[in-house]
C-alpha cells in the first residue's frame, strides 16, 4: 500500500497514539523532575484543561471531518499549491513544507497577540495560572476553528503533501506538550537544544504576566523564527522560580481554571489595544 494512502486512512489513530504517548511521558517527567511548584490544584486544572481539549477535539471532528490531511489530499488531486504546481520532488517537498507550516504557526501566533479581537480568544491559553503539559493544548474553541482555517489556507496555497501534514501535526502536538512541560532540564542541555527547538524554559518566558515577556518567544517548534524576527528573549527577569504565570487582570481560579469561566473569558471586558501595540510597557493587560 502507498505510504501516503496508509497515512491518510489512519491519520486519527496515528495522531492519537503520539498524543497519548507524549502526554504520558511528559506527565511522568513532571512528577519526577518538576521545574516549578504549582500554585493551583493540579486536579482542578487538569480536569478542566483536558475537558477543554476533549471539547475541541469533538468540535474539530464535527466541523472538519476530513481534517488537514483531507485538505492536503484534495489539493494534491487537483494540482493546487506551489509545490504541486512546480512538481517539487517528495523528498524535498515534505521537509520544506514542515518548516514552512511552522513559520505559518509562528506568524499566526504573533497575529493573535497583535490584534485585540484575536487576543481575546488567545488569552484563554495565557490565563492558565500554572504552566504544565496541559497548558499546551488549552485553547478556546473559536481559536481552534480559526487556526484550522488558517492551516487549511496554508496547505492549499503551498500544496503541502499529505505526509508533511501528518508529520507536522504530530511534531507540533508533541512539541507543544514538551515546551509547556513543567520539567527541569540541565541548563547546559537547554542552551544547546534551544538553538534548534523551543524548550520549556524558553517558552515559559512567553507565559509571564509581564507584557514585554509575554510578547516574546512565540515559536512552538523551531526556535529559529524568534531569533530571526527579533522576538527572542533568553530568560524572565524574575527567574523561572519567581516569575508569575498568567495575566495580571485574571487571577481568580473560578474565571480562569473552571471550564465555564474559561469558555466565557474572551467575552469579558472591553476591547482595547493590547500590549504588543503599545510603545510604553505598563506591566498589565488591558484587553
Amino acid at each position: 500500500m502507498d505510504l501516503s494512502r496508509f497515512v491518510l486512512e489512519h491519520e486519527a489513530p496515528i495522531r492519537l497514539g503520539f498524543f497519548f504517548g507524549t502526554f504520558a511521558v511528559m506527565a511522568a517527567w513532571e512528577v519526577v523532575a518538576p521545574r516549578r511548584r504549582l500554585t493551583v490544584s493540579k486536579a482542578l486544572r487538569w480536569f478542566n484543561n483536558l475537558g477543554l481539549v476533549a471539547l475541541n477535539t469533538a468540535l474539530v471532528r464535527v466541523l472538519f471531518p476530513a481534517a488537514a490531511v483531507g485538505v492536503a489530499a484534495f489539493a494534491e488531486s487537483r494540482g493546487w499549491g506551489l509545490m504541486n504546481h512546480f512538481a517539487v520532488p517528495r523528498g524535498w517537498a515534505v521537509p520544506a513544507a514542515v518548516v514552512a507550516l511552522d513559520l505559518v504557526i509562528y506568524l499566526q501566533h504573533v497575529l493573535f497577540h497583535a490584534v485585540p479581537a484575536l487576543w481575546r480568544l488567545h488569552r484563554v491559553h495565557h490565563a492558565d495560572l500554572d504552566y504544565d503539559v496541559t497548558t499546551g493544548a488549552r485553547f478556546h474553541p473559536v481559536e481552534i476553528v480559526l487556526s484550522m482555517l488558517i492551516k487549511f489556507g496554508a496547505i492549499v496555497a503551498l500544496g503541502v503533501p499529505v505526509m508533511a501534514v501528518v508529520i507536522f501535526e504530530v511534531v507540533l502536538n508533541a512539541m507543544a506538550m514538551f515546551n509547556h512541560g513543567n520539567v527541569r532540564i540541565p541548563a547546559s542541555v537547554d542552551r544547546v537544544l534551544r538553538w534548534l527547538v523551543v524548550t520549556p524554559d524558553m517558552h515559559r518566558v512567553h507565559h509571564s504576566v509581564e507584557d514585554d515577556e509575554a510578547n516574546s518567544n512565540f515559536g512552538f517548534n523551531l526556535s529559529w523564527w524568534d531569533r530571526l524576527f527579533g522576538t527572542y528573549r533568553d530568560q524572565p527577569r524574575a527567574g523561572h522560580q519567581d516569575m508569575t504565570i498568567g495575566i495580571h487582570r485574571y487571577r481568580n481560579p473560578k474565571q480562569v481554571a473552571w471550564l465555564p469561566g474559561v469558555l466565557a473569558l474572551p467575552f469579558v471586558g472591553r476591547v482595547t489595544e493590547y500590549a504588543i501595540n503599545r510603545r510604553a510597557w505598563q506591566g498589565r493587560d488591558d484587553a
